[in-house]
């Protein structure tokens, strides 16, 4: 290649959209803070996204807006070709497009999960193809995400939308298993966000590596000063407050959050609960929650754009309560165990593996809302064991920040593959740095 030993060119693939709206293209906040950290180790980087002509949704910002944080990231929009006929019209121009690119990188990776009009898969298997070393990221099991929406209790009420969704999953899931197997195989370097996508797929991958994605700076975690007084102020006679930040989907298990805290009513434990969050089941939500005469104390604030709101809404809650359904890596358990909330829910390899030092929370069965509205209701029962694990959380969580946790990536990209085409590359057999924060071996 023509680059000089000092210069670096990331090529990545990030499947999260960019929107196109009254020509001009929107990006999602967290975006701009990701592609503004890779930048701070490599000369130059290249992001590929699909491109969606609808509304920006909240929490996406003007591209015109962020000059100096992306003043060393080219972005290259791709065609958003999610259905079959959309993809294979799409695919030879899109294609082309992606070889050029990758003939230009010196690096490269690319994040995959999907099917038609997964271009991070397209990307891997072309660089395969072109013997280019690459990684591959993922943070959810998405074969297994997709399996399980077509699971879900049969429901006549459902619209249209929803049950296109649940026929995508019948007919999507093997296949995707299968592309997911053959992308992970054929790369140098596997990035699994967490250790339930890193238990799925390290088995595939001749350079397994469990690493991270957030974006909490140090500053934003939770202060000395503060967790003292988070400690005495838990021991006082006050409702106990719990919270949970995310989406209202079903992957999410909206409906048994609701069902814990039902029962927590029945237990007698006094509470206030807050949901932040837009999503489809958030109607059905709020319709158990005024069933069940919990209005008063349920809040369902929806979308909060305003990163200190929410942060200061993890710090003051005494417990994030969560039900994920389905084997993916979510950053609100992090954001929250940094500020200090121990994490109790359904049991998973993520979620275990991240409080498995301090015990900054408690786990049960996955489906098991009576087993954790007990769990719940102990720690209320008994204050001084909730501050020591609000203690423990803010411990669990101190490892993790965002310029911690792309440092960590891009050390291990720049350690693990070799600028430009190797022909032996198939041959190696490097080896694997299992702890997230280990240096690169």
């Amino acid at each position: 290649m023509s680059r000089t030993a000092s210069q670096s060119n990331l090529l990545i693939y990030a499947p999260v959209p960019l929107h196109l709206f009254e020509g001009e293209l929107y990006i999602e906040r967290q975006a701009v803070n990701g592609l503004r950290l890779w930048a701070r180790h490599f000369d130059k980087i290249t992001v590929m996204m699909p491109v969606s002509s609808t509304i920006p949704p909240a929490g996406w910002v003007s591209l015109r807006d962020h000059p100096q944080e992306l003043s060393r990231v080219s972005i290259e929009p791709l065609p958003m070709a999610y259905r079959p006929d959309q993809f294979l019209y799409s695919l030879p121009q899109t294609l082309s497009r992606i070889r050029g690119l990758i003939k230009e990188a010196d690096y490269l990776s690319f994040a995959i999960g999907g099917l038609f009009g997964d271009w991070g898969s397209v990307s891997c298997l072309a660089a395969h193809q072109m013997q280019r070393p690459f990684g591959v990221w993922t943070d959810r099991v998405e074969s297994e995400v997709m399996r399980q929406s077509q699971d879900r209790p049969r429901d006549k009420a459902l619209d249209q939308t929803t049950w296109r969704s649940r026929l995508r999953g019948r007919l999507y899931h093997r296949p995707m298993a299968r592309l997911e197997e053959a992308v992970i195989q054929r790369a140098d370097l596997g990035l699994f966000h967490g250790a339930e996508t890193y238990q799925a797929y390290h088995g595939f991958c001749r350079n397994p590596q469990l690493v991270h994605d957030i974006h909490i700076a140090e500053e934003d975690h939770i202060s000395d000063s503060a967790l003292a007084a988070k400690m005495t102020d838990v021991a006082g006679n006050r409702p106990l407050r719990l919270v949970y930040t995310g989406r209202a989907e079903a992957m999410k298990g909206p409906i048994d959050w609701t069902t814990v805290l039902e029962r927590l009513n029945v237990l007698g434990v006094d509470f206030t609960a807050t949901w932040l969050g837009d999503g489809e089941s958030l109607p059905q939500m709020q319709a158990r929650i005024q069933r069940a005469g919990l209005a008063d104390r349920v809040e369902f604030p929806g979308f909060v754009e305003d990163r200190t709101t929410v942060l200061q809404t993890l710090r003051q809650a005494d417990i994030f309560m969560f039900c994920h359904k389905t084997p993916e890596s979510p950053r609100c358990l992090i954001e929250a165990l940094t500020c200090g909330t121990p994490i109790l829910g359904y049991t998973g390899a993520y979620a275990g593996d991240l409080i498995a030092k301090n015990s900054g929370g408690l786990l049960v069965s996955r489906g098991d809302t009576e087993a954790l509205a007990y769990e719940i209701a102990g720690l209320d029962a008994d204050r001084g064991r909730l501050a020591q694990c609000i203690k423990n959380a803010r411990a669990d969580g101190r490892p993790f920040s965002d310029a911690q946790v792309f440092a960590h990536r891009s050390a291990l990209i720049k350690h693990h593959l070799p600028v430009g085409p190797s022909a032996t590359m198939h041959q190696r057999k490097p080896a694997v740095a299992r702890n997230w924060d280990a240096a690169p071996n």
